[in-house]
């Protein structure tokens, strides 16, 4: 459960059973990182022990939204949920959303302190510090990129993966990148990404996920419903997602 998912508009039951229901429907064939990030570090606790009992295999936490912690609260919050849990933990940097960034230097210390911290999704945009948190944890970080326009020079840079807004459209198209720049192929990866560009763009054209579940309902695959205060795509957005789908055969 997390920004594509409208997260913030769940009710707690909601998002418990969300997570229950993706394990069940995963049946064992793909992991499931279940979201289980709040503002409220009980709370993202209590998210976290509902993941593992409901059989995820690791929990994604964003950083704490509109409160604002320091870097010291922001290494306490991560450290009491990892020492809550079992579960592999992967710290959520979208300082977009949540205001705040996490510091490289904070990422490291939590590498440091708990084992089972073990990676981080980055949806900064900042290809730059790839390098830098290569740099002070090595391998002992999984670096994720949370951004679909920069995760060929993501991983070009040392990351191991990306977690997709346009994967839930073309996970094929997706997926082929992935396997060509985590293999090197730095120059096949970009050919296969540069025929999403024009997609990942009108994916983001209002706020996420307003689009994708447009563009998922031409699919067939749900409805174009969101919760207030998140409403329907204008016009403009209906009509390029519908090209940009046509473009690549997806409906």
């Amino acid at each position: 459960c997390g920004t594509t998912g409208e997260s913030p508009t769940l009710t707690y039951a909601e998002h418990k059973e969300i997570i229950v229901t993706a394990v069940k429907c995963a049946g064992g064939r793909v992991p499931v990182m279940a979201g289980t990030g709040s503002n409220n570090t009980a709370e993202a606790i209590d998210f976290t022990k509902h993941a593992e009992k409901a059989g995820a295999d690791a929990a994604l936490v964003v950083a704490p939204y509109y409160n604002k912690p320091t870097q010291e609260g922001l290494f306490q919050h991560y450290k009491a949920i990892a020492n809550a849990t079992a579960l592999p933990i992967f710290i959520y940097n979208i300082p977009g959303r949540s205001v705040i960034n996490i510091a490289d230097a904070t990422l490291a210390r939590l590498a440091e302190a708990c084992p089972n911290i073990a990676g981080v999704k980055d949806a900064t945009g900042d290809l730059a510090r790839i390098a830098t948190l290569k740099h002070l944890v090595g391998d002992r970080l999984v670096l994720l990129s949370g951004e679909d326009m920069t995760m060929v020079g993501f991983n070009a840079m040392g990351g191991e993966g990306v977690i997709s807004v346009v994967s839930n459209l073309a996970p094929h198209l997706s997926a082929k990148v992935q396997r060509l720049s985590l293999a090197g192929e730095h120059q096949k990866a970009r050919e296969a990404h540069a025929p999403l560009v024009p997609l990942i763009n009108a994916l983001f054209a209002e706020t996420n996920p307003i689009p994708v579940k447009y563009a998922a309902h031409l699919m067939r695959k749900c409805s174009t419903h969101v919760r207030l205060p998140l409403v329907a795509p204008s016009v403009a957005v209906q009509t390029s997602m519908r090209a940009e789908l046509s473009a690549l055969g997806l409906i």
